[in-house]
């Protein structure tokens, strides 16, 4: 009922207006954002699965993990953990796509006369806006806990967006598998591709530690590299010692994100166009 309402609100904010994508795209993000302050579960049990996951290996396993070059495990694990909460938003955007083109919402918006790029741009906008939120509340977590960034606000700025940058790629590969995968088995297969990226990377370990092969996977891993700018620009240990990776990782968070959107971009526009009811 949540979802209907706030979709013929959006509908009738859309009618009878000559396409602006990004005007068109803000409604349609008000009808989203709107879903889930009235229904905020997914959100809540999203924050704490990850709250979850920084205690458990915060304090459970952090006393046995030893970082290479030195430092605080929990220092190094935070910023970690909010590049695999960017990740994980993948699931979320995925699921939403596939349910408003399942249930028929997504060819509604089609038949309105506005632009091709206003859905996916709208779901972009609410979930970019949904991720903020969650790596404040999970920063915040953080500080309660220990973790502190030393560097100077414009690093700590930067960080930032390199987390968000990376959530904003990853964003059109959701949409783009929405729009693909409407099965039963969609979510299983979402779950699939997510869980081995956040775990083969150095958002918990460095890489150092690892078999040289796996490694070499993990360090060159897009997660792994905005992880290691992120711990970088806050100040905290990167784990990294030597390597390309130890002079370069905020340019590889720069540039990994900007490869996924140039891919994913274009695949989510055909895969919108080719859309069937």
């Amino acid at each position: 009922m949540t979802t209907t309402t706030g979709t013929i609100t959006a509908t009738a904010g859309l009618r009878d207006r000559r396409p602006n994508a990004l005007r068109e795209g803000w409604l349609i993000a008000g009808r989203d954002l709107l879903h889930w302050v009235r229904e905020p579960w997914g959100l809540v049990f999203g924050l704490a699965f990850n709250i979850m996951l920084i205690l458990l290996f915060g304090f459970l396993f952090g006393g046995a993990i030893e970082v290479p070059g030195g430092g605080d495990y929990i220092a190094f694990l935070l910023p970690g953990m909010f590049a695999l909460t960017m990740l994980f938003g993948l699931e979320g955007t995925m699921t939403a796509m596939a349910e408003d083109a399942k249930r028929g919402i997504t060819d509604r918006f089609r038949s309105l006369p506005i632009s091709s790029a206003s859905v996916a741009l709208g779901r972009a906008i609410a979930d970019l806006a949904n991720s903020a939120l969650s790596l404040g509340v999970l920063m915040v977590g953080g500080l309660l806990i220990g973790w502190r960034p030393t560097t100077g606000p414009a690093e700590i700025a930067l960080g930032i967006v390199l987390l968000l940058w990376l959530r904003f790629a990853l964003l059109w590969l959701g949409v783009f598998l929405g729009l693909s995968f409407r099965g039963t088995g969609a979510t299983t297969a979402v779950q699939v591709l997510v869980w081995p990226i956040g775990f083969l990377s150095t958002v918990f370990v460095s890489a150092e530690t690892m078999p040289g092969w796996l490694g070499v996977v993990a360090t060159w891993n897009p997660v792994s590299a905005t992880a290691t700018a992120a711990r970088e620009l806050f100040g905290n240990p990167t784990g990294v010692t030597s390597g390309w990776m130890a002079e370069n990782a905020v340019l590889a968070a720069s540039v990994w994100p900007l490869v996924i959107t140039l891919v994913f971009l274009p695949l989510t526009a055909t895969a919108y166009r080719h859309l069937r009811r």
